[in-house]
């Protein structure tokens, strides 16, 4: 079996750091920009990551079969790199602008732009990490670019946590709001090239069956819940409502 070039190798990873530092930008600055720039309180915050992440639950699974079904002349799992990096990129930017807006229109903004942004986070994500699966036949191979990945995984986070509160102190000079949407605003420039570079290198090698029989929508789903898999999901995509709350990381 050929091997993976470096340059294909470095090519698809790269598109891991506009993941990573979009969610880990999510994870530890997304509730105190809630919180102390954008105007919302802790308990409506709290609420909405709830009631965004029990939807997100049903998401994830409707988007893999909507990829696993995807025909084109790129692949099935590829061409979302280039669809999705354009709204990836303004989602990310909108996520994280302050509209002169007041009580219940803020919130409603809160709630769309988050909510649009985890669609789309998981339009791009699905795909692209299911390509692991198609790039080689080879497992050492996926495993390699699995650990070309992770390097850019934590480089992503090493540069959420240093980078961006002096980023939004010095692009926002005493003005939060201006230096947050200043701040994502160079960071979905980032991930908008970086997905487009990652589309342009990657290659799906591994081709499905053309003899296999693809069940249609309604079996697929209704399967995972006769399994118990969609239970447990839906079980689990509660937990952020009660933990939440309760002041505890999820």
């Amino acid at each position: 079996m050929s091997k993976i070039s470096i340059k294909e190798k470095l090519g698809f990873s790269i598109g891991e750091y506009s993941a990573s530092i979009v969610w880990q930008t999510l994870m530890f600055f997304l509730p105190i920009f809630y919180t102390d720039t954008f105007g919302l309180t802790a308990a409506a915050v709290a609420a909405m990551f709830g009631i965004v992440r029990v939807f997100d639950a049903f998401t994830d699974p409707v988007m893999g079969i909507i990829a696993d079904r995807t025909q084109t002349r790129w692949g099935k799992f590829r061409p979302y790199l280039l669809w999705f990096a354009l709204p990836y990129g303004l989602g990310t930017v909108l996520m994280f602008t302050t509209p002169e807006l007041n009580g219940q229109a803020k919130i409603v903004y809160a709630y769309a732009t988050y909510s649009a942004m985890m669609v789309i986070y998981t339009a791009i994500m699905i795909p692209y990490n299911s390509l692991i699966g198609v790039i080689s036949p080879n497992p050492d191979e996926r495993t390699s670019v699995s650990s070309f990945k992770f390097v850019f995984a934590y480089a992503a986070g090493f540069s959420v946590q240093l980078g961006i509160i002096p980023m939004v102190k010095n692009l926002g000079a005493g003005n939060d709001a201006k230096g947050y949407q200043l701040t994502m605003l160079i960071f979905a420039a980032i991930c908008i090239l970086f997905f487009l570079v990652s589309f342009l290198s990657v290659k799906e090698r591994v081709k499905p069956d053309p003899n296999q029989k693809i069940p249609n929508k309604k079996t697929t789903c209704a399967t995972c819940f006769e399994t118990g898999h969609g239970s447990f999901c839906f079980l689990l995509a509660l937990l952020p409502l009660f933990m939440s709350p309760l002041g505890v990381p999820t």
